[in-house]
């Protein structure tokens, strides 16, 4: 079997290969014994038997690879990690075969971001932030963080001039994160922009990137220069909804290591069941994605030209702020589409309470479309000020586009938008 204590996996054969052949094949056998079976197994147990006391020894010592308890590492969880580096790390292993690509998985999404913020940061380090977050990952520097002596300051990353200022004003930060797209306004920030302009600043601060909306298939910042990709898994890399994880891959073994004690001593390992479920969505990820996109951009051109609506974001619309960006770093625009309804949170419970088709529920990145209203639902938790000034008003409805049929979703929204 490979080395069950490194997920590095992404050999010579691999980087020959196009991303869809990568999410299917690579991986799939790290960490698990020969077997016949056609489909990954499914390591669903809390702990390993050892062949002999000798053995066990050695396997807690480190001086052998093998499988002791499930928080410390699975099989299946492993096979999760490796595809991953699959995933994220092609093109960096190209540019430097030398270069490491390590990943972790994580029983959710916040998990992911608090471990590693916790693997890179201790008392008295800044970590610049960007300014339009997901809400637990706001309440977790202002409620967690804050209270262990490590400060938070933000910024809008869509705008360079006013990244170099906030590192100038704060140049011994240890890290900078942000997400691009950002939810709900899908706002895209300029990844190698960013990572120039840090690395010019201090060249330890570590830039960490939440991939979430766009995907490895869309977007790989990695190769753009980041430290650390985030990923949650419970959107589109399991893509069915039946799942809560997260994962981070990173081209830092100590970054990793340091996660990983996180894991070890706090907990926030995943189940073996649901790391197998991911493994199993991400090998349709990529005709997922391509029919996400294309919805999206549907939908997208749809909602600009009805008259109760009053603004669409998406940064596939030529008249998106940040459209040259994306077009530049992405492969496509991601299946979320946000928009102000004219009549604000009133209008917007009509539709949502109307709508067909459209599920109303959180989350995103599901085969099936889900519809849903940030101000009141996901970022109910970020002040109302706060909220205004990054555009999220009380009209705004956030759609995850799913893969059905595209005329079926435009009716649908055109049918509830006549009930407003």
């Amino acid at each position: 079997m490979e080395d069950s204590n490194s997920p590095d996996f992404l050999d010579k054969f691999f980087l020959r290969c196009g991303f869809a052949t990568r999410a299917l094949h690579a991986g799939e056998h790290v960490g698990q014994p020969q077997h016949t079976s056609h489909g990954g197994a499914i390591y669903q147990s809390s702990t390993f038997v050892f062949a002999s006391a000798a053995e066990g020894a050695e396997i807690f010592s480190g001086d052998k690879a093998g499988y002791v308890y499930t928080r410390l590492g699975n099989p299946t969880v492993k096979l999760l990690e490796a595809k991953m580096n699959a995933l994220e790390g092609k093109e960096v292993k190209l540019a430097n075969p030398e270069r490491r690509v390590t990943s972790l998985a994580f029983s959710s999404g916040m998990s992911a971001i608090s471990s590693t913020l916790l693997a890179t940061c201790s008392q008295g380090d800044t970590v610049i932030m960007g300014d339009v977050v997901y809400g637990a990952t706001e309440h977790l520097a202002q409620n967690i963080l804050a209270r262990f002596g490590i400060t938070t300051v933000e910024v809008d990353t869509s705008d360079l001039d006013a990244v170099q200022a906030v590192l100038r004003a704060h140049p011994d930060a240890r890290v900078f994160l942000f997400e691009t797209p950002t939810n709900p306004m899908l706002s895209i920030s300029d990844i190698a922009g960013i990572v120039k302009l840090v690395k010019a600043q201090n060249p330890a601060m570590k830039v960490l990137v939440v991939n979430t909306f766009a995907t490895p298939y869309l977007q790989r910042p990695l190769a753009l220069g980041a430290d650390v990709v985030l990923h949650s898994t419970t959107k589109y890399l399991c893509g069915h909804g039946t799942v809560v994880g997260g994962t981070m891959t990173t081209v830092h073994d100590e970054i990793k290591d340091k996660a990983y004690m996180v894991i070890k001593d706090v907990g926030g390992s995943p189940s073996p069941f649901d790391a197998w479920l991911v493994n199993t969505g991400i090998k349709t990820l990529p005709i997922r994605m391509d029919r996400h996109c294309q919805n999206a951009m549907t939908i997208a051109r749809f909602l600009q030209g009805h008259p109760k609506v009053e603004r669409v974001y998406y940064p596939g619309l030529e008249t998106h702020p940040n459209h040259a960006v994306a077009r530049e770093q992405m492969k496509d625009f991601g299946g979320m589409v946000s928009f102000d309804i004219a009549g604000g949170i009133e209008a917007g419970r009509k539709l949502m309470d109307s709508i067909k088709i459209f599920t109303l529920a959180v989350s995103l990145g599901c085969v099936d479309s889900l519809i849903q209203h940030p101000a009141s639902m996901t970022h109910a938790c970020v002040p109302k000020h706060k909220r205004e000034k990054a555009g999220v008003t009380d009209g705004l409805i956030r759609v995850s586009v799913g893969i059905e049929d595209p005329d079926d979703l435009v009716q649908a929204l055109d049918d509830g938008l006549s009930a407003v």
